[in-house]
């Protein structure tokens, strides 16, 4: 699993704080004028990191210059983000003291993920229909408003919305049920339907614009892999699709390391039909290696008997694999009554 924190947007060193990078334009590259700049978006370089880790052949054909002019702009885009920098281990361990966690609702799953969803990292809930993916995003968008000692991170929530699955009046509940305003915590939920996996990804970049000006501690994407499961159909267009889902995702993790917040993505399954006799579970998360490799934290979830939910955690860079129960109640998430 890789270490998806603090690799490029979230260390100092010799006092310059790496964060100040993505403020920098396209066009202070030599050579990246407005023209250019605007293909480059177009195609998803967004900032100085994406310019600097692409091939000279790739940024040619996007930008329409010849190879030894996109060499250029790619040597000046790895000397002002300074990529070949490296730090101590002490510095990593200092900057993830900074990391914090968005209580679920329910101390079992709280537990199971370390004390709550982690800032600076992608989570990703996956399980069948009715399993409480949704209902969990919307409870972090209401707990992340909590004061600290209550779990919270006094900060504000995005929702990307690609199914419809978003409801206020689910927010409603739970906010009452915290004896929250309903209507204050429904002000501080950023919402955005997407309509197309172009748009989806599109979205990020709105969401950036947001947390410059609002302190966005949760961004969640319900569901992760919707509509690239729906546009890119067949094996032929299989290379596509996790292309783009892989920008997605990096996209994502960017948005994590540079504004210190929690990514929390749900997720399909489809059915493994290789383990129906050799046992195991029998469904696995859309998107496969890519996504996986991605999230730093992904939690599978099954339906109990009523309102019962199990969640079990299958991967993690630094938590042991387990499970636990808890509840969906109209109030939200719950533990369990003993």
């Amino acid at each position: 699993m890789p270490i998806n924190v603090e690799k490029y947007f979230s260390l100092k060193e010799n006092g310059r704080d790496v964060n100040n990078m993505v403020e920098k334009d396209l066009e202070d590259l030599p050579g990246v004028g407005p023209s250019i700049a605007e293909k480059l978006r177009e195609a998803g370089y967004t900032d100085i990191m994406e310019i600097a880790t692409a091939t000279p052949q790739e940024l040619s054909t996007i930008a329409e210059v010849g190879v030894q002019v996109a060499a250029r702009i790619i040597a000046a885009a790895k000397d002002l983000a300074e990529i070949g920098s490296f730090v101590s281990a002490k510095e990593v361990y200092e900057q993830r003291k900074k990391l914090e966690r968005i209580s679920t609702g329910s101390s079992a799953l709280d537990g199971l993920l370390g004390g709550g969803v982690q800032t600076g990292a992608i989570t990703e809930f996956y399980g069948e229909f009715g399993t409480g993916k949704t209902q969990i995003s919307h409870q972090l968008c209401v707990n992340v408003q909590l004061p600290k000692d209550q779990g919270g991170l006094e900060g504000e929530a995005i929702f990307i919305d690609t199914e419809n699955t978003f409801r206020p009046e689910r927010i409603h509940d739970m906010a009452e049920q915290l004896k929250l305003d309903p209507e204050k915590v429904m002000n501080k939920i950023h919402y955005a339907r997407a309509y197309n996996s172009n748009y989806q990804m599109l979205l990020i970049e709105k969401a950036k614009e947001i947390a410059k000006n609002h302190p966005i501690k949760l961004l969640v994407v319900d569901s992760l892999t919707a509509y690239f499961r729906s546009e890119y159909v067949g094996r032929g267009m299989l290379a596509d699709r996790q292309q783009q889902l892989n920008r997605h995702m990096h996209d994502l993790l960017r948005f994590a390391d540079v504004f210190n917040a929690a990514i929390v993505c749900t997720n399909q399954v489809t059915a493994r039909p290789d383990v129906l006799f050799g046992g195991g579970e029998l469904t696995k998360p859309i998107g496969g290696n890519i996504v996986s490799h991605s999230a730093t934290y992904i939690v599978y979830l099954r339906k109990g008997k009523g309102d019962k939910r199990i969640a079990k955690l299958t991967d993690s860079p630094d938590l042991p694999e387990d499970e636990c129960a808890y509840m969906i109640t109209q109030g939200g998430i719950k533990d369990i009554p003993s």
